[in-house]
């Protein structure tokens, strides 16, 4: 029987992972050439009962503590005009709860886990049918069970379901500071170690620091689907393009606008979008899905989680019913569409908060409920 896996991010390599460890081969098709072709993103924080989980499953749990940063769980939450709300501080001996890590390392881990042959690159999805992959290039493969891991824009998706990601109200800049101890320490003492959050009316400012020294700076905005367009502002102009996101900061402490003054030229644009909460479709005996391409969430801090979980659970059902992958794709969407809609709906409460004009006090209740 072939397993092929479309995508090879997180949730598609955990699944590859899990089969392997298990003793059932799969191939994992992805439409970048190599491993290194795209930067992978700033950091996640793993949970124990979720993300930790698959890779207790993946038998990986220990060198994943060996590159995940427990002081990167520290927190500080602010207002605009520079007042302190929260600041947790993570002790060295604190366990293992929600530690950070870095995407790429991680992705690299459960790559470095799998035979090398496991993992296609350049294979780019175009479609399915009657058994057969067939790519963008004019190439083709078998498959008994397709897995769509191919994310946010999922193509696989297409085969089970007219769903379509739709757009919050939220868009996001990511900028980002290289090496911040050596060329801004004041900044990085004042970021921390962790995350470094500042919640204002319908606008956000994030700074987290990475494993690599960088710190990455996330600017939310709650603005119509088209705003980058609209909005005026040069993002091929990176310069001009901070010098007008800082306008948009107007009244806010200096400090902040001048963590957003110390970056460098990397500037991307990102639109939020979400699927509806609480997705199913009909189950199809050789047809699946995991992680974005099946519960894109706002992305705060449920996604990879979850994509990892249900890699491994994939993986599980599979190895518990090798002669019938039916029942194992019944049995684990089925096990997976209650627990993230659970996710789904508590990401869109967060969401919700982090767009309210009181944010920031909404924020520290639900950190400090009651």
């Amino acid at each position: 029987m072939t397993i092929a896996i479309v995508g090879a991010g997180l949730g598609g390599l955990a699944l590859a992972r899990v089969l392997h460890v298990n003793g059932i081969d799969a191939v994992v098709y992805e439409r970048e050439p190599s491993r290194g072709t795209r930067g992978q993103g700033g950091m996640l924080d793993l949970h124990s009962g979720t993300g930790q989980r698959a890779l207790r499953e993946a038998g990986l749990i220990d060198q994943f503590h060996a590159i995940a940063r427990r002081e990167g769980q520290d927190l500080r939450l602010l207002t605009p005009d520079g007042t302190l709300l929260l600041q947790e501080d993570t002790p060295d001996d604190a366990p293992l709860e929600r530690p950070e890590v870095d995407r790429a390392d991680l992705r690299n881990l459960l790559l470095d886990s799998l035979p090398e042959d496991a993992v296609r690159w350049g294979h780019a999805f175009a479609y399915a049918d009657h058994g057969l992959l067939h790519f963008t290039d004019g190439g083709s493969a078998p498959y008994d069970l397709l897995v769509g891991a191919d994310g946010a824009n999922s193509q696989v998706r297409t085969l089970l379901t007219e769903a379509r990601p739709a757009h919050t109200g939220q868009n996001v800049v990511e900028l980002g500071i290289p090496d911040v101890d050596r060329t801004h320490p004041d900044l990085a003492t004042m970021v921390g170690r962790g995350n470094y959050w500042v919640l204002g009316n319908g606008q956000s400012l994030a700074a987290q620091r990475n494993g690599d020294g960088r710190v990455r700076i996330y600017l939310g905005f709650h603005t119509a689907e088209d705003w980058f367009a609209t909005s005026g502002i040069p993002f091929d102009d990176p310069a001009a393009a901070r010098a007008r996101l800082i306008d948009l900061f107007t009244g806010w402490d200096s400090r902040f606008t001048a963590l957003i003054a110390a970056c460098d030229d990397t500037i991307l644009p990102r639109s939020i979008t979400t699927l509806p909460v609480g997705l199913t479709w009909p189950s199809t005996p050789d047809v699946t899905l995991l992680g974005d391409a099946a519960h894109l969430m706002p992305p705060v801090g449920q996604g990879a989680n979850m994509a990892l979980l249900d890699g491994a659970l994939l993986g599980l059902a599979l190895a518990a019913h090798p002669d019938d992958f039916p029942a194992a794709v019944k049995e684990y969407e089925r096990e997976m569409f209650e627990r993230t809609s659970a996710a789904g709906r508590q990401s869109a409460h967060v969401q919700e908060i982090l767009m309210s004009p009181d944010a920031a006090q909404r924020m520290l209740a639900f950190f400090q409920p009651g």
